[in-house]
C-alpha cells in the first residue's frame, strides 16, 4: 500500500495565460485619502499701542456719591460744556487751562483728575513695556517729585503695589522723576477688566482743603460736599442762611462765599503749578478774573451751644475775609429764633448716633428742633442730612418724599427738604 506524501501538498503551478491574466489585469483602486484640513495662517502679532497726547482730554471732577447730578449744574454753571455724570463724579473734555480753572472755582469737586490715556495690560510686563511708552517728558518736567497709586479691579493684574512699581519704574527711567510718598504730584493708575488708565491728580490736596478754615470741631461737614448740599436745596447767592448747629461754620461760610462771588481755591496751591507747559503769569490772570460784584447783605447765621465752635466760625469767617457777613451766636436749638430779614434756607448737620454718642437721647433733641422750626421759622425752607428716617420722624415737619441719598465716610446720608414752612 502506498503511503501520503509527506508535507505540505504542492500548489499547481500556474501557466503562462494564468500570469498573463495576473499581469494585465487592472491594479485595484486604492481609496482616496480625505484632504486634510488646513490650519489657518498664523495671524501677525498685534502692533503695541502708542501712548499720544492731545490738547484736548478727559477731565474727571470727583464728589461724593449721590451728588453728581448738582455737580453737572455746577459744572454747566461755571461754563464747561456737556459735561456728563458717571458713579462718584462728572466728567468733561478740555485743555490745561481748564483744569487751572476747574480746580479754582469749583466749589463741588474734592478733586480734579487729567485723563491721560489708555491702554490694555494683561500681565505686569506688558504693563511695564506700555508705562514706558508713554512720553512723560511732554507731560513732566525732569526730575519731578511724584508718587504713584494703583488700583486693580477684576483684571489678570491684581497686585496693586505691583503695579504701582512699574509705573515708577517707566517714570524714573524716562525722566528721572523722584518717588516720594508724600509728593504733592500723584499719578492715578487704575486697571479695570485689563484696560489701564492713568491720570494725573492735578489737585494735590483734595479742594475741601481751602487753606483758609483752620478750626474746625469734633464731626465738620467738608466743604465741597456743604456746597454741594446747598446747591441740592436750590440756594441762592444773597439768600439769608441759617445754621443752628454750625460747629465750625461751613454752611455759613460757603453760602457767604457763594454770595460774594470769592474763588474757592483764592488762597492755596495746586498739583498741576508742577505740570510741564504750567504758566504761572496765565494762571495769577485767572485767579484776578473774579468779578468784583457788590457786597451782598449780611445774612448769614449760624448758632451752636458750643462756645468754642463759634469762637472757631468767627475765626474761620475773618480768614476769608467773610466775617463782616456772618453772624455767629452760642445758644442752644431750644433758644433760637428767626433772624429779623427775609426767609430763607435753615440747613442743619445734626449728630445722629453713629457719629457722637447714643441714639436714643437724639429723639428729644429732634423733636425740639421740629418744634422750635414748626414755631419759629415761619416761610424758610429747611434741609437736613441724616441716616436716620426714624428721628427724622420725630421733627414732624412736612418733608418732601425720596430723600435725595449720598454716601460720606461709608455711612449712606439722606437729604431731607421742606418747601417753605
Amino acid at each position: 500500500m502506498a503511503r501520503p506524501p509527506r508535507g505540505r501538498p504542492r500548489r499547481p503551478s500556474k501557466r503562462r495565460d494564468d500570469l498573463t491574466e495576473i499581469f494585465e489585469a487592472p491594479a485595484p483602486t486604492r481609496p482616496t485619502p480625505k484632504a486634510k484640513p488646513q490650519k489657518p495662517a498664523p495671524k501677525a502679532p498685534a502692533v503695541d499701542p502708542v501712548f499720544t497726547l492731545s490738547d484736548r482730554f478727559e477731565i474727571l471732577a470727583i464728589c461724593a456719591p449721590g451728588q453728581e447730578s448738582a455737580l453737572c449744574d455746577e459744572l454747566t454753571q461755571q461754563g464747561f460744556a456737556n459735561p456728563t455724570a458717571i458713579a462718584g463724579g462728572a466728567t468733561v473734555m478740555g485743555g490745561w487751562a481748564d483744569v487751572w480753572r476747574a480746580n479754582l472755582n469749583l466749589r463741588g469737586a474734592a478733586r480734579i483728575l487729567a485723563r491721560l490715556g489708555s491702554f490694555p495690560a494683561a500681565h505686569l510686563a506688558q504693563l511695564d513695556k506700555r508705562a514706558h511708552r508713554v512720553p512723560w517728558a511732554d507731560i513732566l518736567p525732569q526730575g519731578v517729585q511724584v508718587r504713584v497709586e494703583a488700583s486693580c479691579h477684576k483684571s489678570k493684574i491684581y497686585h496693586q503695589k505691583a503695579a504701582a512699581q512699574r509705573v515708577e519704574t517707566a517714570l524714573k527711567d524716562c525722566i528721572g522723576a523722584q518717588i516720594d510718598p508724600e509728593a504733592a504730584l500723584c499719578i492715578k493708575l487704575r486697571i479695570d477688566q485689563d484696560i489701564c488708565t492713568l491720570s494725573i491728580d492735578t489737585s494735590g490736596e483734595a479742594l475741601h482743603k481751602r487753606g483758609i478754615k483752620q478750626a474746625v470741631g469734633k464731626a465738620p461737614m467738608r466743604e465741597n460736599m456743604a456746597a454741594l448740599i446747598l446747591r441740592s436745596c436750590g440756594y441762592t447767592a444773597g439768600e439769608a442762611l441759617y445754621d443752628p448747629m454750625c460747629g465750625s461754620g461751613t454752611f455759613v461760610l460757603e453760602a457767604a462765599e457763594i454770595s460774594a462771588g470769592l474763588q474757592p481755591g483764592r488762597a492755596r496751591r495746586f498739583a498741576f503749578e508742577w505740570v510741564r507747559g504750567f504758566d504761572a503769569n496765565a494762571f495769577a490772570a485767572l485767579r484776578a478774573s473774579a468779578p468784583a460784584g457788590d457786597r451782598p447783605a449780611p445774612v448769614f447765621f449760624g448758632s451752636d451751644r458750643d462756645g468754642g465752635a463759634i469762637k472757631s466760625s468767627n475765626a474761620n469767617a475773618d480768614r476769608a475775609g467773610v466775617a463782616d457777613l456772618c453772624q455767629f451766636t452760642c445758644a442752644s436749638v431750644s433758644d433760637i429764633a428767626a433772624p429779623d430779614v427775609p426767609p430763607g434756607l435753615v440747613v442743619i448737620n445734626p449728630p445722629y448716633g453713629m457719629r457722637i454718642g447714643e441714639r436714643r437721647p437724639l429723639f428729644a433733641l429732634y423733636g425740639t428742633m421740629g418744634r422750635v422750626l414748626r414755631e419759629r421759622f415761619r416761610g424758610w425752607r429747611v434741609g437736613i442730612v441724616c441716616p436716620d428716617a426714624g428721628l427724622i420722624r420725630a421733627m414732624e415737619l412736612p418733608f418732601l418724599p425720596q430723600p435725595q441719598q449720598i454716601m460720606h465716610g461709608g455711612i449712606r446720608l439722606g437729604l431731607y427738604q421742606t418747601k417753605p414752612l
